[in-house]
């Protein structure tokens, strides 16, 4: 069971960095260009990734537990694009921070 633990925290890491790496490739002058990005295609390739490994995650845990635990992904997102990117982070997105860790927690405890 061990390893479908592992296996969701890696494709959790993996989406967290494949979504830095595409807001990285966000900054380029057109669409097209954006797409040609080393860091888009980077971020594209670590999506994949995440994938897979969610899905031998889900081999032994039950989607009502992995799903929600992928929630935690938008929590740390959201910390990251402060300190990387420099976006706004107050109040309303430390309560939802809170919340959703709550719910993971709460998911994880039966």
């Amino acid at each position: 069971m061990w390893v479908s633990y592992v296996a969701l925290a890696i494709s959790i890491l993996a989406g967290i960095g494949g979504q830095i790496l595409l807001k990285q490739g966000a900054d380029a002058p057109d669409f097209f260009s954006q797409l040609l990005r080393p860091s888009t295609l980077g971020g594209l390739a670590l999506y994949g990734a995440a994938a897979f490994l969610y899905i031998i995650a889900l081999r032994k845990l039950p989607l009502s537990v992995a799903f929600p635990s992928v929630s935690l992904s938008y929590a740390i997102v959201a910390v990251l694009g402060h300190f990387v990117f420099g976006e706004p982070f107050g109040l309303k997105q430390v309560g939802g921070i809170l919340l959703i860790t709550g719910g993971v927690v709460l998911v994880h405890q039966g």
